[in-house]
């Protein structure tokens, strides 16, 4: 069982690569936005994601602008219901959330090797 020292390190091992690399720094508001997108099956909204997360939809609405503006994400028209649009997942956005759970994956791994 892991301690909150190690899971921290794992977490700081993780954020550190993100720094440390030429990666895009996003606020920890924005990464959950963008993780959330990225690992949910079912299409994500801005009001969706504002009643998953517990945040209001002006806070949701400034994370997919930093987003889209790093093209993480796209917004895209729900054809279904005019007053809804869609946050799309983007290639760069997939290649950002994979290689961050890549570095958490590692980071982890590392953590179970018996010392």
């Amino acid at each position: 069982m892991s301690t909150n020292a190690q899971v921290l390190a794992v977490w700081q091992s993780a954020l550190a690569s993100l720094v440390q690399d030429d990666a895009v720094d996003l606020s920890v508001r924005q990464l959950v936005v963008l993780v959330t997108v990225y690992t949910n099956d079912a299409p994500s909204t801005v009001r969706g994601l504002s009643a998953a997360l517990g945040l209001a939809k002006p806070v949701i609405t400034r994370a997919v602008d930093t987003l889209e503006k790093h093209d993480l994400c796209r917004r895209q028209p729900d054809e279904t219901d005019g007053r809804s649009v869609i946050i799309q997942r983007t290639v760069r956005g997939s290649v950002y959330v994979a290689a961050f759970g890549d570095v958490i994956r590692k980071s982890g791994l590392e953590l179970e090797r018996p010392s």
